[in-house]
């Protein structure tokens, strides 16, 4: 996942929102669940980006398990 941002000092209007919302007082439960949102929500782009990959280089299970023994695995492949 490439995010494509670059620091430019400025706070996103995002960043400003979460900032916000963080400032209204929230317990460490509150806070742990929206961490865990966050996190959760990462994970799942994350995946997706990593299923595209596979499917657009054709990968199978085979190719994953050559590319933890093989020191020198290359696939050519679409």
């Amino acid at each position: 996942m490439v995010s494509g941002n670059e620091h430019t000092g400025k706070l996103t209007d995002l960043q400003i929102s979460l900032l916000r919302l963080l400032d209204q007082g929230l317990d460490s439960q509150q806070t742990l669940e929206i961490r865990r949102l966050l996190m959760s929500y990462f994970s799942n782009q994350l995946k997706d980006e990593v299923s595209r990959a596979v499917e657009e280089k054709g990968y199978t299970d085979d190719d994953f398990r050559r590319m933890l023994v093989e020191d020198n695995f290359s696939i050519t492949r679409k």
